[in-house]
C-alpha cells in the first residue's frame, strides 16, 4: 500500500518539482502536455519528473565515480520502493510520483523496468545489435507509453497497449539520432555496433566525425537507415491515438507531430546529426500544435 499520510502542502510541492522539470528539460512534449484537460497535467508531469530526476542522476553526476552514481541512483530507487511499501518518504519529488501511483492504480513493473534501464546506463556503453537495444529501451521508453496510458484512458486499453509502447521508441529513437554527439560525449553509443559495420563505420571514426562537427557520408548512410527505424515505430502507433480518451488525443497527436518534426529536421539536415542538433523551429512547433488541435484524430503523416 503506498502511503497517503502526506500533507497537501507537501504534495503540492512535489507536483510543482515535477512540472519546473518538466518545463525546463522537456520543451516539446511540455508543450504538448498543456493540451491534456487541467486534472490530468500534473500527473503527467509526475511521471516525467520520476523519469528526469532518474535520468539527471546518471547523467548529470558524470564527474563521480560509477561506483558512487550507482549508489545514488540505488538509493532514491530504494526511497522510491519504500514509498510504494507505504513507507514515509523524505524526497521533494517522489510524494507526487507516489500519488499518482495510487490515484491510476499504474502497474509498478513499468517503474522497476525503468529503474533497471538507468542502471544499464552506468554501466553499457554500446548495443550490438538491434535487438540489444531495444531490450534497453523496453524499460526506458516502451514502459513510459505503457505508465501514460492510464491517465490518457482509453476505450481499449488491451489494443492501445502496443501503440504506446511504439510511441514511447518512436521519441526515444528520435532523441538517439538527434543526441548522437551529446551521447558519445558521455561515452556511450545508441545506435547498434553491427549497423556501424554495416556502414563501415568505425566508433573511432564515429569519435572524430563529431570532434569535426560534420558527419561523413558513411555516417549520414548510417543515421538515414536509422531514422528509417523510427518511422517504423512512428507508423506502428500512429492507429494507438484515436483509442485515446477525446479529451487526451490533442496532447498525443501534438506530441507525435513534434517528435516526428525533430526526425524531418534530420531528414532536412541531410541526416548530418554532428553539424548541428536538429531543433524543430518554432513556427513549425506551433503548426504541430495547431494541427492537432484542428484534427487530434489524424495526426499529420508519419516522419520523415
Amino acid at each position: 500500500m503506498i502511503d497517503s499520510q502526506v500533507s497537501e502542502e507537501a504534495l503540492g510541492a512535489a507536483y510543482a518539482r515535477c512540472r519546473d522539470l518538466h518545463r525546463r528539460h522537456g520543451r516539446s512534449y511540455y508543450l504538448a502536455t498543456r493540451l491534456l484537460p487541467a486534472w490530468k497535467r500534473r500527473h503527467v508531469h509526475a511521471l516525467y519528473g520520476f523519469t528526469r530526476y532518474a535520468d539527471e542522476i546518471v547523467d548529470q553526476t558524470a564527474d563521480r565515480p560509477p561506483a558512487e552514481r550507482a549508489r545514488l541512483l540505488e538509493e532514491w530507487s530504494g526511497r522510491f520502493l519504500a514509498g510504494l511499501a507505504g513507507e514515509p518518504v523524505d524526497d521533494p519529488l517522489l510524494p507526487a510520483v507516489l500519488h499518482t501511483i495510487r490515484v491510476f492504480d499504474l502497474d509498478v513493473a513499468d517503474f522497476r523496468v525503468f529503474l533497471a534501464a538507468m542502471a544499464m546506463d552506468l554501466t553499457v556503453t554500446a548495443y550490438p545489435t538491434y535487438p540489444d537495444l531495444l531490450d534497453y529501451m523496453a524499460g526506458s521508453a516502451a514502459a513510459i507509453g505503457t505508465m501514460m496510458l492510464p491517465i490518457l484512458g482509453t476505450r481499449d486499453r488491451d489494443a492501445a497497449r502496443e501503440p504506446a509502447r511504439q510511441l514511447g521508441l518512436a521519441f526515444q529513437l528520435t532523441n538517439f539520432l538527434r543526441d548522437v554527439a551529446e551521447d558519445l560525449h558521455r561515452g556511450r553509443v545508441y545506435l547498434p555496433e553491427r549497423d556501424l559495420a554495416q556502414f563501415g563505420v568505425t566508433r573511432a571514426e564515429l569519435t572524430e566525425a563529431c570532434a569535426a562537427g560534420r558527419a561523413t557520408p558513411p555516417v549520414r548512410e548510417l543515421i538515414r537507415f536509422e531514422a528509417q527505424r523510427a518511422r517504423t515505430h512512428y507508423a506502428a502507433a500512429r492507429p494507438g491515438i484515436e483509442l485515446l480518451d477525446r479529451g487526451s488525443r490533442t496532447c498525443i497527436s501534438a506530441a507525435y507531430r513534434l517528435y516526428g518534426g525533430i526526425l524531418d529536421e534530420i531528414v532536412r539536415q541531410d541526416h548530418d546529426v554532428l553539424l548541428r542538433r536538429a531543433v524543430l523551429p518554432n513556427r513549425r512547433r506551433l503548426g504541430a500544435v495547431a494541427g492537432a488541435l484542428l484534427t487530434p484524430w489524424a495526426p499529420a503523416r508519419i516522419p520523415g
